[in-house]
C-alpha cells in the first residue's frame, strides 16, 4: 500500500492497516536505514509524568521525600 507525505509532513494511513492495530493513535517513530518504522503504543498520563520526572533527574525516594513533607502538619 502507498502513503503520500502532504506539505505539512503529515501521513495518513490506509484504514486497512489502522483497522487491523485497533484503538491506537500513538505510534512510535524511529528511522532505520532508510525505513521507517511506526510501532504502535498506548500513552498514557502516568506514562508521561514518570518520563517528565525521569528527564528532570527526579527519583522515587525524591518524590516520597516529598509527600512526607508535604503531610507534615
Amino acid at each position: 500500500m502507498l502513503a503520500k507525505v502532504t506539505s505539512k509532513n503529515q501521513l495518513t494511513l490506509p484504514k486497512a492497516i489502522m483497522r487491523q492495530l485497533g484503538d491506537i493513535s500513538y505510534f512510535d517513530v524511529q528511522a532505520d536505514n532508510g525505513k521507517i518504522i511506526l510501532t504502535p503504543v498506548k500513552v498514557n498520563a502516568g506514562d508521561n509524568v514518570r518520563e517528565k520526572l525521569r528527564s528532570l533527574g527526579i527519583t522515587e525516594d525524591d518524590v516520597a521525600d516529598a509527600v512526607a513533607f508535604a503531610r507534615q502538619a
